[in-house]
């Protein structure tokens, strides 16, 4: 055992003295969740606290497979009580800083967070047998799962009045571990920068601290998808049993709590055994036979037994539209200015870049609200202009077929469904793009390390054309929004047009003058 992997045996000393701090931690999380008038609760918050402790000590002694170092510990806990911090902060600041409405006024970020916990600690009083929560007990949770791990732990840890703080703590733990289950994958396929790095990197993404500071389904699959990604590669170059019990591990939580999630989970686990085993299996006839009869046969299914406009992905994608047409003023007229074929792309365009960073700056709102809305779209755009970045390397080292071209097409693809089903909408297309922000986390960073060892100068153009898109679109969103109106350029196709025309003049000029 090296000196920087950690000992997967716990000394009697070193247990007595976390689980005072955790007894402690309790004592503290309910005195602030009671808004510093009482300690009741503080039994719930320590049986939920040692519970999550045995989930992260059984994470640690699967991660030393992989020969975690010591310093992956503390950035989980870092990742986690920042998350923790973020959702004390909405809790108190919120009634205070927020808008007026009831949801902010409970401490809650998201709508759909207030409702299920709501409706989870009502169900929890009930009586009702939790197996409900999957029967349509609630609307609230289409798939149930997440209410009915919400009301068992207000029933079974014996919570004396509703304390959001314990369904928190959960999202906060798996949104952190998903730190380590990232930097894990990152390392076997990249090397230990991009896994630094990549860690590193999750662990402060907006998006994703935002959804582990609140009781979102997405604090939950955020944590899957290394998990797959990591198991996949341990089940093609060992230990395969541990391989085998992740991926396994993933999709029955994904089960669990979300089933649609399960497709892009195999999705990705497919192409990632496909590019692993050099495509071997793609090389017999008889598979791509077989792969035609399902897809013939799925086909099939959707048109002539469920019907093409039933599907869960269109329904959801046609409400998505229906409501983000009628909640935004600015959408309706786009809307009535293009044909009608055009409006669903536009929307998935529209939501594949959002949060927009000139929208946050001069939306307007509460301060905390700006914030927010500032921070979310800054981590978003150096994302997203590292993956592109990352495409172009892909696609310049002819390596579409291996790692990490097949994340880079699975992550496209299940941005740009993500996008679809999410209507364009600021919060759902992120928050379903989100579950995926691990891989999108690792391609960044895989793209930051290509460059610093080649000095290839096209990430500083892409970096720096992101930034001319946004200044461009600084006094279309003041004219919009501050009545800004002598500047010229109304249509958003005159915006878009002019900054890439400015983009594509930057390039050129820099590729002239290195």
């Amino acid at each position: 055992m090296t000196k920087k992997q950690t000992q997967t045996t716990v000394h009697p000393r070193s247990f007595a003295v976390w689980s005072l701090n955790l007894l402690a931690f309790s004592f503290l999380l309910a005195w602030i969740s009671n808004h510093f008038r009482s300690v009741a609760g503080w039994w719930s918050v320590a049986g939920l606290l040692a519970l999550l402790a045995g989930v992260a000590w059984l994470t640690w002694r699967v991660l030393q497979a992989e020969n975690a170092p010591r310093w992956l510990v503390w950035l989980v806990l870092g990742a986690i009580s920042l998350r923790v911090a973020l959702s004390l902060v909405w809790l108190l600041g919120l009634p205070a800083w927020g808008y007026p409405t009831d949801v902010q006024a409970a401490g809650y970020v998201m709508q759909d967070a207030f409702n299920r916990d709501t409706a989870a600690w009502q169900f929890a009083q009930a009586g009702e047998p939790l197996w409900q929560a999957f029967a349509g007990y609630s609307s609230t949770d289409q798939y149930g799962g997440l209410l009915f791990l919400s009301a068992a732990i207000y029933r079974y840890l014996l919570a004396p009045s509703h304390m959001p703080i314990l369904t928190l703590l959960p999202a906060a733990l798996a949104s952190g571990l998903a730190v380590a289950f990232t930097w894990a994958a990152a390392k076997r396929a990249f090397g230990p920068k991009v896994a630094w790095l990549a860690a590193w990197g999750l662990a402060l993404y907006p998006e994703a601290a935002l959804l582990g500071s609140s009781q979102m389904r997405e604090a939950f699959t955020v944590c899957l998808l290394p998990m797959v990604l990591l198991g996949v590669q341990q089940w093609v170059h060992g230990p395969r049993p541990a391989g085998r019990g992740l991926v396994l591990a993933s999709f029955g939580v994904a089960a669990f709590l979300s089933w649609p999630f399960m497709s892009s989970l195999l999705l990705f686990a497919v192409l990632t055994w496909l590019a692993l085993t050099d495509w071997a299996v793609l090389r017999q006839r008889r598979v791509w036979i077989a792969l035609g009869v399902l897809a013939l046969a799925g086909l099939a299914y959707v048109i002539f037994v469920r019907g093409a406009a039933d599907t869960w992905l269109v329904q959801s994608a046609d409400w998505q539209a229906y409501v983000s047409k009628n909640s935004s003023g600015w959408v309706a007229r786009q809307f009535k200015r293009m044909p009608l074929w055009s409006q669903v792309p536009f929307l998935v365009g529209y939501g594949l870049v959002r949060p927009l960073l000139p929208a946050a700056l001069f939306a307007g709102g509460p301060l905390v609200w700006t914030a927010i809305g500032v921070w979310r779209a800054l981590g978003w755009t150096v994302v997203l202009a590292l993956l592109v970045y990352a495409s172009y390397l892909i696609l310049r080292s002819r390596a579409a077929l291996w790692l990490p071209g097949v994340w880079m097409w699975g992550q496209w693809a299940v941005s740009l469904v993500a996008s679809y089903r999410g209507g364009g909408d600021l919060w759902d297309s992120p928050r379903y793009r989100s579950a995926f922000a691990g891989v999108q986390v690792m391609l960044a960073a895989w793209a930051w390390v290509q460059q610093r060892e080649t000095e290839d100068p096209w990430l500083r153009r892409s970096l720096v054309s992101a930034l001319i898109l946004c200044a461009w679109f600084v006094p279309w969103y003041l004219r919009r929004y501050v009545g800004l109106e002598w500047w010229p350029l109304v249509d958003l196709q005159q915006v878009v047009g002019v900054g890439l025309a400015s983009c594509a003049l930057y390039m050129l000029w820099d590729s002239l003058r290195t």
